[in-house]
């Protein structure tokens, strides 16, 4: 492998862009090192600012997977990734030797054939450099021609070098394997036009393993010309299987099969295509996926990623929100906030960059940005972005809009879980009126507006105000959705809470009782609103005094969190805490600790240190050993 070839290689694996890579190549390539930034920017026709700016860029995609480029020196970053690069030039050569060679093609190529013309196998062994995936490709395609010459084979090659040397001269930043694309382009012209077809769509894959499940294609004629593509690729091997709906390509290949495609006249159709069928596996994730969701969609995950990088503009305004916010999600319920922060923000950027700064698309990315804030604490941020939706929307839409009531809402929610229960309270009870007024008294938004200006209430203490707003919401729940559903599973917790905050323990225990196995009837045994109602019902048997009863409850609680959340989870954290907090009443200090200093390292890593609820178990674990050491 040249290594002007190996540089674009990296370029492509790290998915650096046009004039990224090109500054790479150029900063890296054996005839400029040593030469200033200066003459390398001239040669790129930019100036020195630029070309450092681009090397920055460069050096942050690498630094993804190689931390040590995260040093601030920039001459030290320059060494660093001149010795990965080197490395791993070195232990990716992979050529073997020339009895290796033979050896090699000789499993691939009947024997006598190769004996009859020994001298010119040899000959193709060298024209092909000794490498591996040349020599497979060449003795796959002669497989496939049984009464082609060595003599004709070598000369086809020899043709094809001639032909591609001229492409390259043309374009320096073509990457071009000597071996690999002569017998590649041999076995393209053995494909017929599905299966070029088929290997160019692959090409727009990400660098990583492919899941390839033919069988759930309901189009019969699709799922035929599939396979058919699929067996003839694996044949010429420019595609292989790892497993029973695994595939790879390899990287050269791709890039290949990417040269082939932006020349023909498919690549806008292609790049179409793929991205409308990542789209529709990214519409299967959940806002809430759960372990098992999150094991079969991650190797789909780089693919959908690989569209939200370089194919964007090839999804439609509204599907763009979608891909990115599923995406977010994924990262989001795994506690990876960072990673779903960036996709939205990239949502955003590339929503106002298409549609301008006051759309309603625009507006909704805000909305799901402003969201993730809150749920990590970052309420000030948040609160920007609600308020300037909130403005937006009134401005896009006028005050009389149901956007408008949701944003009124969500503000109002944000000011109530922070404690700013004044400026909560007008806010709340406008979206309320607001509903109302559009929607009539009996709408199912309707009942969630009573139920979060019940929160309000309860949390300010207004028991008695919060207490029929509560029922009305239960009651239209029942009404609208019947007494089976999920929503009425909720209304009925949300007043068991407040019949233990106000002490009504026997009033409240049935209520719970009713959520859980309502829950459990309607969600399953495994689902997270399981696992809350069975927190729920041990919080009010530990302020009952039935501690026996308690910690069964926590532990199913805590044990269901850790299956559908996985163990570093703010959810699970919670568990921890509660069961923790047990075990201090009870004076089983020994028990109490670990979990103690479990939930305070999972919030700390997944919410922050200011978060309320990282403060909450903070102040729980400084209490306890204040109790226990004093």
């Amino acid at each position: 492998m040249q290594w002007v070839n190996f540089l674009a290689k990296e370029a492509a694996t790290h998915s650096l862009s046009l004039k990224q890579t090109a500054a790479f190549v150029k900063y890296f390539n054996t005839e400029n090192l040593g030469k200033s930034e200066a003459k390398l920017a001239k040669k790129l026709n930019v100036d020195v600012t630029a070309f450092r700016k681009l090397m920055r860029e460069v050096y942050g995609k690498f630094a993804q997977n190689y931390p040590e480029l995260t040093i601030s020196n920039s001459q030290g970053k320059l060494e660093k990734l001149q010795a990965y690069l080197s490395a791993k030039y070195n232990s990716e050569l992979d050529v073997l030797k020339p009895l290796a060679a033979m050896k090699l093609l000789k499993s691939l190529v009947v024997r006598k054939r190769l004996q009859q013309e020994a001298w010119v196998a040899r000959r193709i062994c060298k024209f092909l450099g000794y490498i591996p995936l040349a020599l497979e490709l060449v003795g796959r395609y002669l497989d496939k021609m049984p009464d082609l010459s060595l003599e004709t084979l070598l000369k086809q090659l020899e043709k094809k070098r001639l032909e591609y040397e001229a492409v390259v001269n043309a374009n320096s930043l073509m990457p071009y394997e000597y071996g690999v694309s002569e017998a590649f382009e041999l076995s393209w012209e053995q494909l017929d036009e599905n299966a070029q077809g088929f290997g160019c769509l692959l090409s727009l894959c990400a660098l990583a393993d492919i899941p390839l499940s033919v069988e759930t294609i309901e189009d019969n004629k699709k799922q035929k010309l599939w396979e058919e593509a699929i067996a003839d690729l694996l044949e010429l091997h420019l595609l292989q299987q790892k497993s029973k709906v695994i595939y790879h390509l390899n990287p050269l290949i791709r890039q290949l099969f990417q040269i082939k495609l932006e020349k023909s006249n498919e690549a806008d159709e292609t790049k179409t295509k793929f991205a409308a069928m990542m789209l529709e596996v990214a519409k299967l994730i959940p806002q809430q996926p759960n372990p098992e969701d999150i094991f079969n969609l991650t190797p789909h995950i780089p693919h959908i990623i690989e569209v939200a990088t370089h194919l964007s503009q090839y999804l439609g305004d509204e599907n763009l929100i979608t891909l990115f916010t599923k995406l977010a999600w994924f990262y989001q319920s795994q506690g990876l906030y960072q990673q779903a922060e960036t996709w939205l923000q990239q949502c955003i950027e590339l929503t106002q960059n298409r549609l301008g700064l006051e759309h309603s698309y625009v507006v909704t990315s805000l909305n799901k940005l402003a969201g993730l804030y809150e749920s990590t604490g970052r309420y000030s941020e948040a609160q920007a972005l609600y308020q300037q939706v909130l403005e937006l929307r009134k401005r896009l839409l006028g005050g009389n809009h149901l956007d408008v009531a949701t944003s009124l809402n969500n503000l109002g929610l944000l000011y109530e879980s922070t404690g700013r229960y004044k400026e909560a309270e007008p806010l709340l009870e406008q979206a309320l009126e607001l509903r109302k007024r559009l929607l009539g008294e009996e709408h199912t938004d309707v009942a969630t507006s009573l139920s979060y200006l019940g929160l309000l209430y309860e949390s300010t203490g207004r028991y008695k105000e919060a207490e029929p707003l509560y029922q009305q919401a239960l009651e239209l729940w029942k009404r609208l959705v019947g007494k089976e559903h999920p929503h009425v599973a909720t209304s009925l917790n949300n007043l068991a809470a407040l019949y233990c905050y106000t002490g009504r323990y026997s009033e409240a225990e049935p209520l719970f009782k009713q959520a859980l196995e309502l829950r459990k009837r309607l969600l399953g045994e495994e689902h997270i609103d399981v696992a809350t109602s069975l927190n729920n019902l041990a919080q009010l048997y530990e302020s009952t005094g039935r501690y026996s009863e308690a910690e069964p409850s926590y532990k199913q609680a805590l044990e269901l969190s850790k299956r559908l959340l996985g163990d570093n989870h703010p959810d699970v954290a919670i568990s921890l805490n509660n069961l923790a907090a047990l075990y201090r009443h009870r004076g089983r200090y020994r028990k109490a600790k670990p979990l103690f200093e479990q939930a305070l390292t999972i919030c700390e890593r997944t919410l922050g240190v200011s978060h309320p609820t990282t403060m909450t178990v903070r102040a729980n674990y400084a209490n306890f050993l204040r109790e226990t050491y004093h």
